[in-house]
């Protein structure tokens, strides 16, 4: 029997869409998928079913993303303070990134992009992340950034050791470096370099904060925060953030 309820929501989702503004959505989306813990706490299940719960909402959000153009997504995976977690717990979240990147790949529909501290990761997961790179390097639709393990203030030292590095190589100086530094040249070494920065940001399960998520690219961001936990985030939740942003008038810091 169909419920009266869901062809409402199914009405409200498709009125939500068909009143998007097509010229006013943003390029570049940046999503931290939270709540997964909570959520399986909520329903009495072990970490790991929620975990798995948010890796299976992955793919659904992608194809949200192409349905209204957008052409970059990042995907919050796994922050470097997540790292410290127990073994127990730690183990199987990286089991089911590897297996959902795995997924992502072979379904050849996008670009995956590991964003993160590679080094940092089990030999093992990192070769994942990097292969999933070379086994979708030619394809032309939806660049998806694969932030695992991720953390705002290392990429930050990160690029700006890469460009000590990079100038070194070169010969030039200390002060050669500090005379012609500027915001440009960071850019340039960051995970993301040569991407558009994120317009939208949108972190699930109702926490208001950044924690550290693209803390360079989102200085002129528009931030949405929704309530539900992440394997709970629907179409008509992301239709919401568009429009929301949609409705904003964006400042870019003046």
């Amino acid at each position: 029997m169909v419920r009266i309820s869901d062809v409402l929501y199914g009405v409200y989702e498709r009125r939500l869409a068909r009143d998007l503004p097509k010229d006013n959505l943003p390029r570049h989306v940046g999503v931290m998928l939270d709540g997964n813990r909570r959520w399986a706490k909520a329903r009495g299940a072990d970490t790991a079913s929620g975990h798995q719960a948010g890796a299976d909402n992955i793919e659904p959000l992608l194809t949200w993303c192409e349905e209204v153009g957008v052409e970059v997504v990042t995907l919050w995976l796994l922050s470097t303070d997540n790292l410290s977690r127990p073994e127990r717990e730690l183990r199987p979240l990286l089991g089911i990134i590897e297996s959902v990147v795995t997924d992502l790949a072979a379904a050849q529909r996008w670009r995956i992009n590991p964003v993160g501290a590679l080094d940092m990761l089990p030999e093992s997961t990192a070769n994942v992340l990097k292969q999933a790179a070379e086994d979708t390097s030619d394809v032309t639709g939806l660049l998806v950034n694969v932030a695992v393990p991720y953390g705002g203030r290392r990429e930050i030292a990160d690029a700006v050791r890469s460009m000590l590095l990079e100038h070194a190589a070169k010969g030039a100086s200390i002060e050669e470096l500090a005379a012609d530094l500027d915001v440009d040249h960071i850019a340039q070494h960051l995970y993301t370099k040569g991407q558009p920065d994120p317009d939208l940001v949108i972190r699930t399960s109702g926490e208001q904060r950044l924690g550290g998520f693209l803390l360079w690219q989102s200085a002129h961001s528009e931030f949405y925060f929704c309530e539900a936990y992440w394997p709970d985030f629907r179409r008509v939740d992301f239709l919401r953030a568009l429009r929301a942003y949609a409705e904003r008038d964006r400042r870019f810091g003046s």
